[in-house]
């Protein structure tokens, strides 16, 4: 096993993680902007389309790590069967769910009834796709719905936080079936499709539009938000929620629904409201 990856199993993962949220949180203007440059630099952050490039207009490094966009900046597929890329990222893995097992690398793959925390709830993704994206330091943070729905549910399942990084996900069996995450389920016109926010070491916090910050505080049981009937209903391409850090969103859709592409491949680079997939005809109209 290479050092790197037993280092995932043996450093105290929640401990580091609360140690990073303070750090990203402390205001004062040195620290944050050594913070914003050092980013900036070590992996070529694109300020020109953030909303502000200005560095001592955000608080702290958290509010430039999950900073908006310029107006524009990402447009939406014109398509209006397109199926969106959620986020900025590169493509882990994407395709089908083969009898209910998503594959994540050579060696390994998991249950969608592990990733989902409920057996029942995976049952319509059986045999339908997903796509897994990887949001590195440099990608814009903030995470869009791939199509219409309305919030029903969300589901926060306690796990581990082991990294996310390529190397990470090509070596730990299971990965995102293990990370703390939020699940997000939604009813479209014909039918649900989810959304996974996967936590990752150093991920300091997982929020959302509606809700707020949902992660930390961190899990010891499964726990389970009923939304039907709060009227939560997001268009395609809205904000749905973001990661303070970087991490993984995966996008699980019934057959019935639409299919993700099978021209997407693995570490291919993806933006925000590009077109990831395509809506059965039946689905859009």
């Amino acid at each position: 096993m290479r050092p790197a990856v037993a280092l995932q199993y043996l450093v105290p993962h929640r401990f580091l993680s609360r140690l990073v949220r303070w750090g990203t949180r402390w205001s004062w203007r040195p620290w944050k902007n050594f913070l914003i440059r050092t980013i900036v630099a070590s992996y070529d952050v694109n300020l020109a389309e953030a909303e502000t490039a200005d560095f001592g207009a955000y608080a702290n490094f958290n509010a430039f790590f999950t900073r908006a966009l310029k107006a524009g900046a990402r447009p939406l597929d014109p398509d209006p069967d397109a199926i969106l890329s959620p986020a900025d990222g590169r493509v882990s893995r994407a395709g089908a769910i083969e009898h209910g097992r998503i594959f994540q690398a050579k060696g390994f793959d998991f249950g969608t009834g592990e990733l989902l925390g409920d057996d029942a709830r995976a049952a319509p993704f059986h045999d339908g796709s997903f796509a897994t994206i990887y949001l590195s330091p440099r990608d814009y943070h903030r995470v869009h719905m791939p199509l219409a729905g309305e919030l029903v549910e969300t589901v926060h399942v306690p796990g581990r936080i082991f990294g996310v990084a390529p190397f990470a996900v090509d070596s730990i069996p299971r990965l995102f079936a293990r990370n703390e995450r939020l699940v997000c389920h939604f009813e479209s016109a014909l039918g649900p499709f989810a959304i996974v926010l996967v936590g990752a070491m150093l991920v300091s916090g997982v929020a959302t539009v509606w809700d707020g910050v949902a992660i930390p505080p961190y899990a010891s049981t499964i726990v389970r938000r009923d939304w039907r009937g709060r009227g939560i209903w997001l268009k395609r391409g809205a904000e749905m929620g973001r990661f303070e850090m970087g991490s993984t969103v995966i996008v699980l859709l019934p057959a019935k629904l639409g299919r993700i592409s099978a021209q997407l491949a693995a570490d291919q680079s993806v933006k925000m409201g590009q077109k990831i997939g395509t809506m059965n005809e039946r689905a859009s109209r």
